[in-house]
């Protein structure tokens, strides 16, 4: 369940995209609920779709739900790190990207 970062992330770094993970914050960037920024509440594997705090529709009975949103339809503006694991997979994805630039330049040149 991945999704793209934004462009100051991308920069920072070094990597496009990743999987979504309760506690990042997101942007939705298409659908009815565009332009809406919140944390992430709940990511459901099965179904494939994330909720969004703030991200609500009124039932019938009066009662609210949170909206399922497809993961690649948002944008990651702000990460979790709390978890170590998560950083070691920002450090090897950007070593991996470092690697295969040096070796294209070394194949050019």
């Amino acid at each position: 369940m991945v999704a793209p970062l934004s462009p100051q992330l991308r920069g920072e770094y070094g990597v496009r995209n990743l999987p979504v993970r309760k506690g990042d914050t997101v942007l939705i960037m298409r659908g009815d609920h565009v332009g809406v920024e919140g944390k992430v509440v709940r990511v459901d594997t099965k179904k494939f779709k994330i909720f969004i705090e703030g991200v609500k529709i009124t039932k019938a009975d009066g009662s609210e739900r949170l909206v399922p949103i497809h993961p690649s339809k948002v944008m990651i503006t702000k990460l979790d790190l709390s978890d170590s694991y998560r950083k070691q997979i920002l450090e090897r994805k950007k070593a991996g990207r470092a690697a295969l630039q040096e070796a294209v330049e070394e194949a050019e040149g």
